[in-house]
C-alpha cells in the first residue's frame, strides 16, 4: 500500500495523541516567546520531525499519519498566538486579576475551532485554483516526501534546545549570571541616545527565521522610536507635558529614554499598526471576495453528489454551518455574561461572526501569498476591537467601563480563529501537495486548537506570577511586555475616554502610510526588499534591545546563505536546491534555542511562584558577571548556528514565524 494512497493511515489514535501531545508543549513555548517578545515560532516542520523520528521507533509511519501529527503540533503554536495578542488584554485593563481557567478555554477553544470552520470553503480556491504560493507549506511536503533524516533533525532540535534553555537559566530571572541585556545611554544636550541589545538566544533565533529583509525593517522601526522620535520628544516636546518632565526629572538617560518610550513614543506603532491592518484589507479586497464566491460554488457542486477524489473532501458545507451556529451560542452566552444586555451581545456575537469570516479569510490569503512571516494577524486584529469599540460607543456610551473589555472579548476570539485560520491553509496547502484527505486534517487542526486551549491560562497564570505581563509593578519591575496585548489594552481603553496620546497614534499613522508607500514604489520596481508595514510597526513598538538581536540573527542568515551559495565550506557552490536544503538545518537549530529558551523560562518561573522570591535561584554576586559574558555566550551559540547551517550532511527542516 502506498504511504499516501487513499486507505493509507491518517487520523490513527496514536497520531492523535503524539500529536496533541507536541500541540500543548508548543502552545506552552509560544506563550512564553510572544509575551516576550510579540513573535510566536510556527512550529509545523519541527513537529514533523519530532513525528517521523518518534513515529518510527514506533514502529513505521507514513508520510499521511506524520501530516496529521504536524498538523496538530502547528495548531498549537497558531492558538498561542491569538491567545498572547489579546487575552492578556484583560489582566492589562484591571478586570481580570487571574486568567481564569473557563473563561481563557472558552475563548481560545471556541476561536479555534471557528476558525477552522471559517476557513474550510476558501481551500479550494486558495489552495487548488488560485494556486497561491503558501510556502511554508511547500516547504513541509518537501520535508514530509523526502523523510529528511528525522534522528539528525531530532539532535539539532535538542542540543539547540539545551543551548537555549541553559542561557535562559543562566540570566537575570534565574542564576543571574548574566543580565538580560547590554545596554548604555547618554544625555546629548538635552536629549537622549539610547543604545542596548537583548542577550536572549531566542531573538536571535527568531531574526536567522524571519531573514535579514525583515530583521532590517524590525530594527528600522526600532531606530525610528529610539534615536529619532525620543531624542526629538526629549528636546523639543518634553517641557510641552509636565507631569511627563517631573516624572524623568533626575532620572538617567536610560531610565528616561524608556519613560518616554512607555508614556508616548510607543504609540507611534499603535497608528503604525492600524494603518497597517486596514491596508491589509483594502489591498486584498478583489482576491478575497473571488477565493469565497469559487470556494462556496465548489462546495455546492460536491454536495450535489459530484464525486470527488479524496484530496478534494473538505468538511461537509451543512456541517460547517451547523458548527458555527453551536459554538457561536457559547460566546453569545459569554458575552452576555459580560454586558448583561442582549442589545448588547447579540451585536458582539454578530460582529464576531462576521469579522471572524473576514479577517480568517484574509489571513489565509496573505498565509497563502507572503507566508505566515508577514501575515497581519495582530495588525487585523487592531482593526477589529477598532470597529467593535466604536459600534459598542454608540450602544454603551463613551463612559462604560466595560466597553473596553467587551470589544476586547470580540477582538480575542477573531484574533485566534485567524491565527488557527492562515496556519490550517498552510498545513491544507500540505496536506494537498503529499495527497492526504482535506476533511481528517481539518478534524484535527480542530483537535489541536481545543487540546491547545487547556493549557493557556495555566501557563499564562505561572508566567504572571513569576514574571508579570504587560505593566511594570513593584514586584515585577521588568515584566513580560506582552506588546500587542498591551497596544490593544490602550486601543480599546483610548476609546472609551482613556488617556490614549492620539497625536502620537495620528503621527504613528502617517508613519505607516509612507512605509506602505515606500513598499508599493519597491513593489512596482521589483526590488527583492521589501518593507512590510507590520514589520516596522511592531519594530517601532518594541523595546530596541529586543530588535538588535532580530536584526543579528537576520544578518547571520545571510551570511550563511552566501557562504552556501558561494562554496566556502566545500569548495564547490551546491546548488539553489542542495543550498536551501542545507540551510534548513539553520532554521531547525533557530527554531530549537527559541524553544529550550521558551520552555527553560517556563520552568524557572515554578520556583519563583512556590516560593514567592524572584531571586530564588539567583547565584551569590560574586559569580555575578555583568553584560561582556552574556555577548559571549549570545556569540558562542551564533557561531554554533552558523556553522550547523552551513554543514554538510541531510537538511531535517524549515521554521517560519508570526507577528
Amino acid at each position: 500500500m502506498s504511504s499516501n494512497s487513499p486507505t493509507a493511515p491518517q487520523l490513527t489514535v496514536r497520531a492523535i495523541i503524539l500529536g496533541s501531545v507536541l500541540a500543548l508543549i508548543l502552545a506552552a513555548a509560544n506563550t512564553y516567546l510572544g509575551l516576550f517578545a510579540g513573535m510566536t515560532i510556527a512550529s509545523a516542520i519541527p513537529a514533523a520531525v519530532v513525528s517521523m523520528a518518534v513515529l518510527r521507533v514506533l514502529g513505521g509511519g507514513g508520510i499521511l499519519e506524520n501530516n496529521i501529527v504536524m498538523t496538530a503540533g502547528s495548531a498549537g503554536s497558531s492558538l498561542a498566538s491569538g491567545v498572547i495578542f489579546t487575552i492578556p488584554a484583560l489582566v492589562i485593563l484591571g478586570y481580570w486579576e487571574t486568567f481564569n481557567f473557563w473563561w481563557v478555554l472558552a475563548i481560545a477553544g471556541l476561536g479555534g475551532v471557528l476558525g477552522v470552520l471559517f476557513s474550510v470553503p476558501l481551500r479550494r480556491s486558495l489552495v487548488v485554483e488560485q494556486n497561491l504560493a503558501f510556502p511554508e507549506g511547500k516547504a513541509a511536503a518537501e520535508v514530509l516526501r523526502t523523510g529528511e533524516n528525522p534522528a539528525q533533525g531530532v539532535k539539532i532540535l535538542a542540543g539547540a534546545a539545551v543551548g537555549g534553555g541553559l542561557a535562559k537559566l543562566a540570566a537575570a530571572s534565574g542564576l543571574r549570571l548574566i543580565p538580560d541585556t547590554a545596554a548604555a545611554a547618554t544625555y546629548v544636550g538635552s536629549g537622549i541616545a539610547y543604545f542596548g541589545t537583548n542577550l536572549s538566544p531566542a531573538l536571535l533565533g527568531v531574526g536567522y527565521i524571519v531573514g535579514l529583509n525583515i530583521g532590517i525593517v524590525v530594527l528600522s522601526g526600532g531606530v525610528i522610536s529610539w534615536n529619532i522620535a525620543i531624542p526629538i520628544y526629549s528636546a523639543f516636546f518634553l517641557d510641552g507635558n509636565p507631569e511627563l518632565a517631573q516624572a524623568a526629572a533626575g532620572l538617567s538617560a536610560e531610565e528616561a529614554a524608556g519613560l518616554l518610550w512607555s508614556q508616548q513614543i510607543r504609540y507611534l506603532g499603535v497608528g503604525a499598526m492600524l494603518i497597517g491592518g486596514l491596508w491589509a484589507l483594502v489591498s486584498l479586497r478583489k482576491s478575497l471576495l473571488s477565493g469565497i464566491r469559487s470556494g462556496l460554488a465548489a462546495t455546492r457542486a460536491a454536495a450535489s453528489g459530484i464525486a470527488v477524489a479524496h484530496t478534494e473532501q473538505d468538511l461537509p458545507m451543512k456541517s460547517v454551518l451547523i458548527g458555527i451556529v453551536l459554538f457561536s451560542l457559547p460566546l453569545l452566552a459569554l458575552y452576555q455574561t459580560i454586558v448583561d444586555s442582549f442589545a448588547v451581545s447579540l451585536p458582539m456575537t454578530i460582529i464576531m461572526i462576521v469579522a471572524g469570516f473576514l479577517f480568517c479569510s484574509v489571513s489565509a490569503y496573505m498565509a497563502g501569498l507572503v507566508g505566515s512571516s508577514n501575515n497581519p494577524v495582530s495588525g487585523i486584529t487592531i482593526a477589529t476591537i477598532l470597529f467593535a469599540a466604536v459600534v459598542l460607543l454608540g450602544l454603551m456610551g463613551r463612559g462604560s467601563e466595560i466597553g473596553p473589555v467587551a470589544a476586547i472579548m470580540i477582538g480575542a476570539v477573531v484574533c485566534c480563529a485567524a491565527c488557527i485560520s492562515g496556519d490550517n491553509l498552510q498545513d491544507l496547502k500540505c496536506g494537498y501537495l503529499v495527497g492526504a484527505t482535506p476533511w481528517r486534517q481539518q478534524v484535527m487542526l480542530a483537535i489541536g486548537a481545543a487540546v491547545s486551549a487547556l493549557v493557556m491560562a495555566p501557563v499564562l497564570n505561572l508566567l504572571a506570577a513569576a514574571y508579570g505581563i504587560g505593566v511594570p509593578t513593584p514586584e515585577h519591575p521588568s515584566p513580560l511586555i506582552a506588546p500587542q496585548a498591551t497596544l490593544m489594552a490602550s486601543v480599546s481603553r483610548g476609546l472609551f475616554g482613556g488617556s490614549l496620546p492620539w497625536n502620537m497614534v495620528a503621527i504613528g499613522a502617517l508613519i505607516g502610510a509612507a512605509i506602505i508607500a515606500v513598499d508599493e514604489i519597491l513593489k512596482a520596481r521589483g526590488a527583492s526588499f521589501r518593507v512590510p508595514v507590520l514589520a516596522a510597526a511592531v519594530g517601532i513598538y518594541l523595546p530596541l534591545e529586543l530588535t538588535v538581536p532580530i536584526f543579528l540573527g537576520g544578518a547571520l542568515a545571510w551570511f550563511a546563505e552566501r557562504t552556501l551559495t558561494g562554496g566556502a565550506t566545500r569548495g564547490v557552490a551546491p546548488s539553489p536546491e542542495e543550498a536551501e536544503r542545507l540551510g534548513r538545518k539553520g532554521m531547525l537549530f533557530a527554531a530549537g534555542m527559541i524553544t529550550g529558551e521558551a520552555l527553560m523560562g517556563i520552568l524557572i518561573a515554578i520556583p519563583i511562584v512556590t516560593t514567592g522570591r524572584s531571586d530564588v535561584l539567583a547565584l551569590p554576586e560574586f559569580l555575578q558577571f555583568g553584560g561582556w559574558l552574556g555577548l559571549v555566550i549570545l556569540a558562542v551559540l551564533a557561531l554554533l548556528l552558523y556553522r550547523t547551517a552551513t554543514s554538510r550532511g541531510p537538511a531535517p527542516s524549515d521554521a517560519t514565524l508570526r507577528t
